[in-house]
């Protein structure tokens, strides 16, 4: 099976974008999302560009305030953590509001990384700890919000944010697309380049997951979920084959912005509007050893919770399957998203300093 013609994720691009709807023009995006704004609701327009490697909304943000919002300030919330929001998405808030001269508020859980609270102070902001659950972190964001009178930017749980995050999928696409016809004109094969046959991304809260289904609603492109299974933090796996959503986890999975249960928002397009074809997990051992293999092999520096699409295209036996099944000998052409750089050498070293290449 051809695991991975393309790898690239903009992780976490935050606010404003477009998904694509199936005649949806793409020079002329759906929604604009609402980026920060004050108490007042007062006319804040803005949105976050994450970088091609996955961690990188911080590379450009762009907010727009009217007074008195901007007096206000916003809050932020990082979910338990998630590369995207807690990282690169609370950077990017952070970031922007600092440009524009409003205060952020950024609730992170104790346990983030430190290079993730770093980068988010540095920034400028206002970082308030919360505990690991998704409970406890919006019991911190309420009481910034009572305190502060700031407006909440949700990490993954709301429209804007899910077709902001939806790009990813449509520059995927646009950029497969380009790669394969220049493949075929080399080989003088001619014709039509066939695109890709599935995404895959990483899910936490579901907020790319369903923004990247949207974009490729359709396309004839098949999307998939990854998640890793260590103390239940496949939620959306075993909600999406029961039937129903699963509102809460507390799990320590290695991949760690995906500690969250999947949004509302996101669960009515992954699995009511069924716009999701299946969900997968693997194991901390199957991430750690996806994570090495694009350490060593694609030079790459991306987080754990980056891996676990490719832990999946690699290790799990049911996907692989089921794609022998369906696609027959020639395979697919799988698209897998890289998002999330929020890891530092030591935690590098610790991952891999006493193990052994397999």
């Amino acid at each position: 099976m051809p695991a991975a013609d393309a790898g690239l994720g903009g992780g976490g691009a935050q606010g404003g974008g477009a998904a694509r709807a199936p005649d949806a023009r793409r020079d002329e995006p759906d929604a604009v999302g609402d980026g920060v704004a004050g108490a007042d609701g007062g006319g804040a327009r803005g949105h976050a560009v994450g970088g091609a490697d996955g961690g990188g909304a911080e590379d450009a943000a762009v907010v727009q305030v009217r007074e008195p919002a901007a007096r206000r300030g916003v809050q932020g919330e990082g979910r338990v953590p998630r590369g995207g929001e807690a990282g690169a998405g609370g950077g990017a808030l952070a970031l922007a509001a600092r440009e524009n001269g409003i205060a952020a508020h950024i609730v992170m859980p104790t346990i983030s990384v430190p290079q993730k609270i770093a980068a988010t102070k540095g920034y400028g902001a206002n970082v308030v700890f919360s505990g690991s659950t998704s409970v406890e972190r919006e019991e911190a964001a309420a009481r910034v919000i009572a305190e502060t009178g700031a407006r909440l930017v949700p990490p993954y749980d709301h429209p804007d944010i899910m077709l902001g995050q939806g790009t990813v999928g449509l520059e995927l696409q646009d950029q497969v697309a380009e790669m394969m016809a220049a493949a075929a004109s080399k080989s003088g094969m001619g014709g039509a380049a066939k695109g890709l046959d599935a995404i895959m991304t990483p899910c936490g809260g579901g907020g790319m997951l369903s923004g990247v289904a949207l974009s490729c609603e359709g396309t004839g492109i098949r999307v998939f979920g990854a998640e890793p299974s260590y103390q239940g933090a496949d939620d959306g796996k075993r909600g999406y084959y029961a039937g129903a959503r699963v509102p809460s986890v507390s799990t320590l999975t290695v991949a760690d912005g995906l500690r969250t249960p999947v949004g509302a928002h996101p669960w009515a397009v992954i699995y009511e509007r069924r716009l999701v074809a299946g969900m997968y997990s693997v194991t901390e051992e199957e991430i750690v050893a996806a994570m090495r293999l694009v350490l060593e092999r694609c030079k790459m520096v991306v987080e754990p919770s980056a891996c676990v699409p490719l832990a999946v295209a690699l290790f799990d036996e049911e996907f692989r399957g089921m794609v022998e099944r369906e696609a027959g000998e020639g395979g697919w052409d799988l698209g897998l998203v890289f998002s999330g750089g929020n890891v530092g050498v030591d935690a590098i070293g610790s991952m891999f300093g006493g193990t052994k290449e397999a």
